[in-house]
């Protein structure tokens, strides 16, 4: 037996929202490292907060049902980030590692995500 007769190729339309949420995920995950790095730099760190909650209020009031979700957890890492600036000082630090480690989280998630979508493309490739 062949490997194309154990395990068929994904179709074409999976693949692609596959593709699209590895890099979605890899994005999320850049973003989140971004906003733990630049919370150093307080001006910087502001702006990504307030782009963030204005992104995940967008999401929010989207008509689209699967837009939603995502939107709170924008909105909330938004949240977190300003916590880490203006929060007290008890709860700055952990605001600070639920970003760091979320962001390490969506990076992995993406990765995976990435290989599966090659894995697929090229399963894809030899049919």
């Amino acid at each position: 037996m062949e490997d194309k007769e154990l395990m068929p190729a994904p179709p074409g339309n999976f693949l692609a929202k596959l593709g699209v949420s590895a890099i979605a995920y890899l994005g999320g995950g850049l973003f989140l490292m971004l906003m733990t790095i630049g919370a150093r730099v307080r001006f910087l760190a502001i702006g990504l907060s307030v782009a963030a909650i204005a992104v995940g209020v967008s999401a929010i009031l989207s008509r689209d049902r699967e837009d939603r979700k995502p939107g709170f957890f924008i909105v909330a890492a938004g949240v977190l980030a300003l916590l880490v600036q203006f929060g007290p000082p008890a709860v700055r630090p952990f605001a600070a590692t639920i970003l760091g480690f979320g962001g390490l989280g969506l990076l992995a998630a993406g990765i995976g995500k990435g290989i599966q979508f090659l894995l697929g493309l090229r399963k894809l490739k030899m049919e």
